[in-house]
């Protein structure tokens, strides 16, 4: 797959320089052009956007109002196909916009609805979920009310960016500290968003709800009880997905919102069938179950794996292994493998590890086993 930063390409700086020269009286083209694509080569995605994005703002007037002009007038007409269709000769969209967006964020608080007005332009054409962050972080209250009026524009995109630029956590922007520690000013903004037509947009609020169960995981799981009332199956796959943090981490009452009861059953032991791991191996275990009910019961059955940190404690990963439902007095035998080799994520020590099982957020059961790392 090819690099996203190669879309930030040499032929899209001369693009960008092309519609800088139609809209920018005496724009010096040299003074643009040159210094960015020297510099492309060496840069990451983001180093990038920002190294276009700054001889941008050195080339537009120092004027608001004619520097949103020329901004707007750069943008492709087609408002509806997002990152579906690239820069050309009629207009910048998709990752054309990506440095713009930086631009009106980095430079137009002091114009703050107009600017706002101009990043919901840019993201019909690709996001400006980024750039709306330093708005909300300058007067929340403020971009706040205006962004969400956009939960019910016409445009996919924008209805999208009002959730996603809003997640209090959003991977690869800026921490919303404000709503990090109060989310309760964003609610009405996701529940305007939450039976959207788009899945594109409900994904969006389920992953923004997913970033307040991380700092309150309880008004999270009691939205959901409210949310679950009369449900659409869009909502509730939305609501699953929104709890996919709290359901792993075995929270009892979002798994009751889903109908997942504490389980009753007897646990039997729980082995490990391969005691002495060699780094590139798997670590394989197994275990058995029994309903001690006469009714059948909906279980989701996690695996932990407790790897070996630097200090040499002990911290749990939790993965996702099955769902199923175990009938009245059925009994069943688990198994499973779980390969320990190299990730990005993750930094192995030898030594002592451990597995356990995670059976509707409750535990069950710690068997260790030796991980043996290359000389």
């Amino acid at each position: 797959m090819e690099p996203f930063k190669n879309w930030l390409s040499p032929e899209l700086v001369v693009c960008i320089a092309d519609h800088l020269q139609t809209h920018v009286d005496e724009f010096d083209r040299p003074s643009f052009e040159q210094p960015v694509l020297a510099a492309l080569p060496a840069l990451e995605l983001k180093q990038r956007a920002q190294c276009i994005a700054d001889h941008i703002h050195a080339a537009l007037p120092a004027d608001f109002a004619s520097r949103n002009k020329i901004l707007r007038a750069m943008l492709h007409p087609d408002a509806e196909n997002g990152f579906e269709g690239g820069s050309d000769g009629a207009g910048l969209r998709g990752w054309g916009i990506y440095p713009l967006t930086i631009v009106v964020g980095q430079h137009g608080l002091a114009d703050f609805d107009a600017s706002l007005e101009l990043l919901k332009e840019m993201t019909k054409r690709g996001t400006s979920e980024f750039d709306v962050r330093p708005f909300l972080m300058a007067d929340q209250a403020r971009a706040l009310a205006i962004i969400t009026d956009w939960t019910v524009d016409a445009n996919q995109h924008v209805r999208r960016c009002a959730s996603e630029g809003t997640r209090p956590r959003l991977p690869w922007g800026m921490q919303l500290s404000g709503l990090v520690a109060d989310p309760a000013p964003l609610l009405p903004l996701l529940r305007a968003l939450r039976d959207d037509p788009e899945e594109y947009v409900r994904r969006s609020v389920a992953n923004s709800l997913n970033d307040i169960a991380k700092d309150h995981p309880d008004l999270v799981a009691d939205l959901t009880h409210d949310w679950m009332k009369d449900a659409s199956k869009p909502r509730e796959r939305l609501l699953r997905h929104a709890c996919r943090t709290l359901i792993k981490q075995g929270h009892s009452h979002a798994l009751a919102a889903f109908g997942i009861a504490p389980p009753q059953l007897e646990f039997g032991p729980l082995t490990v069938l391969s005691p002495v791991v060699e780094f590139g191996g798997a670590v394989e275990f197994s275990a058995s179950i029994a309903s001690t009910v006469a009714l059948p019961q909906a279980l989701i059955i996690d695996y932990i794996v407790h790897f070996k940190k630097a200090n040499g404690t002990q911290a749990g990963k939790v993965f996702k292994w099955k769902k199923l439902t175990l009938e009245a007095g059925q009994s069943l035998k688990l198994s499973r493998k779980h390969p320990i080799r190299a990730i990005t994520t993750r930094k192995y020590y030898a030594g002592q590890q451990a597995v356990s099982l995670r059976i509707n957020g409750t535990d069950f059961g710690r068997a260790e086993f030796e991980l043996r790392m290359p000389e």
